[in-house]
């Protein structure tokens, strides 16, 4: 009974957190759910843990395509804000459809390229 608690805890806790994967791989996400849940449950905790960070870092990667399509040599917008992965964008920065990949949104802020989630504006890539 307590292992299922604990699994639970660890699988919700992960699941949660999915912002924290943001710019993370697959193989990031499977290390640092093997490390939370070992953390908490022991040796079954890292298992289900490492399963479960793998499956939302698979779920949070951006396709190379994306990156590709993005054009360069736009003009930047300036703010003020230190801009963050999991942090969003204020609403004065203008989104941009990613050509052929319609449910991204990128900008390029303070001299950057940076992917966005379109609902929350919350940057989930830097690229450069």
């Amino acid at each position: 009974m307590n292992n299922r608690l604990a699994v639970s805890l660890i699988a919700t806790s992960l699941l949660i957190s999915s912002a924290a994967f943001a710019q993370s791989t697959t193989a990031q996400g499977a290390r640092d759910g093997a490390r939370a849940g070992g953390d908490v449950a022991g040796p079954v905790g890292e298992v289900v843990g490492g399963t479960v960070g793998a499956a939302v870092g698979a779920g949070l990667e951006i396709p190379n395509a994306v990156f590709s399509a993005i054009p360069r040599g736009e003009p930047s917008v300036v703010v003020r804000e230190r801009v963050v992965v999991g942090e969003p964008l204020p609403p004065t920065v203008e989104l941009r459809t990613v050509p052929s990949h319609t449910e991204y949104r990128y900008a390029v802020v303070n001299d950057r390229r940076v992917i966005v989630e379109p609902r929350t504006r919350k940057v989930i890539k830097i690229i450069d």
